[in-house]
């Protein structure tokens, strides 16, 4: 359920990235090639970018399929970004809280999205949301589980986790409330990208330069494209990619593979 993408390096037009590639993300809303979980994400989409200068993103979010947008389009022609993370939606829940529930959340520097499905919603994460403070619950931006999964992640990251402890923690908390979650998450600052793979796909592309995209499926056929391992955490800036096994996070987040090459 859910595509998305995040992206780091020189500025693009957010349409380079998302609309233009033959299997870009505007094409995954009605025909991904690698999704395992639905066919159709046509729940709503969005997009968020930083501005030079600006460290708090820009949000562009619709409860229509991004093809039904006719003002997306030209917006995504002429807005340049070095960062961004966008996302079309096949929700949980058909009709909880439409564009207030389609991702990238935000809060600060962060944007985040949840490409997956929490077993048993929302009674499995019932114990869960008594563990935040009441504060957080009321505020929630929507009543699905990908808000939930993000309020637990953002009360890691205001506590001082950094962005890879608090998503490798959160996944692990609520794959054991909910077995059989699919718990595939992104976040990015607009410097770093941490991104989760946990019952579905998820792909990342080193270069060239100092570029890096990480998705739910590629974009395009480029022979560079890496699969990420089920149970991994993905750390990433411009220059380098960290694959970590979730097994292993209690082992102070040793790295399973080094350094991404550059070629």
């Amino acid at each position: 359920m859910c595509r998305h993408l995040a992206f780091l390096g020189p500025e693009e037009p957010l349409g380079a990235l998302l609309v233009e590639p033959e299997h870009g993300l505007f094409r995954q809303a009605w025909a991904p090639r690698r999704q395992r979980h639905g066919t159709v994400n046509a729940d709503g989409f969005g997009v968020g970018w930083y501005a030079p200068g600006d460290p708090v993103p820009a949000r562009y979010r619709r409860a229509v399929p991004i093809w039904g947008d006719q003002s997306f389009a030209d917006l995504a022609r002429v807005v340049r970004a070095s960062a961004l993370l966008a996302a079309v939606r096949d929700a949980t829940v058909a009709g909880a809280d439409g564009e207030a529930a389609t991702a990238p959340f935000a809060a600060g520097p962060w944007l985040f999205s949840h490409n997956g499905a929490v077993a048993g919603w929302p009674g499995t994460l019932a114990p869960l949301a008594t563990t935040l403070p009441a504060q957080d619950v009321l505020s929630l931006e929507a009543r699905c589980d990908s808000a939930l999964v993000w309020a637990l992640v953002l009360h890691r990251l205001r506590a001082g986790d950094d962005e890879g402890q608090a998503l490798a923690d959160t996944v692990v908390e609520v794959a054991e409330a909910a077995p059989g979650s699919r718990l595939n998450l992104l976040l990015t600052n607009g410097e770093t990208i941490v991104a989760t793979a946990w019952g579905d796909t998820l792909w990342y592309l080193s270069g060239p330069g100092p570029r890096t995209v990480v998705a739910s499926e590629p974009y395009d056929d480029d022979p560079h494209w890496r699969e990420v391992p089920d149970h991994t955490l993905l750390t990433a800036s411009r220059t380098e990619v960290l694959l970590t096994p979730l097994k292993d996070m209690n082992d102070d987040m040793a790295p399973a593979q080094p350094k991404e090459p550059r070629t």
